[in-house]
């Protein structure tokens, strides 16, 4: 069966919006873990830990439902309008582009 041109688009979307949190997630990696560990740096550790965390899950997101959408898996779909849900967040782009993809 032939893959609609809309779906394609809303998996290539999926797919984009994951590299920002990847950049995000070797920039903390490299450049603020090395510096923020220390004896007295709890906090620090444990609000990049937090960040971290988010970014991991939204880049795991955006790369599941990409291939989900890819593989025409009814799992895709719905992490699909989950990650479009957030996605409503970024104004203005990701809001557009979430509401043409929910629709």
């Amino acid at each position: 069966m032939k893959r609609s041109d809309a779906l394609i688009l809303i998996a290539v979307w999926e797919f984009l919006t994951a590299a920002p949190p990847f950049i995000a997630i070797v920039a903390i990696s490299v450049f603020a873990f090395p510096k923020v560990v220390g004896p007295n740096d709890a906090g620090g550790i444990f609000g990049l830990s937090i960040a971290l965390l988010v970014l991991v899950s939204f880049f795991g997101l955006a790369i599941g439902a990409g291939v989900g959408l890819l593989m025409r898996k009814e799992w895709g779909r719905i992490l699909g309008i989950i990650h479009s849900a957030f996605s409503l967040l970024f104004i203005p782009f990701g809001t557009i582009i979430g509401i043409l993809a929910i629709i």
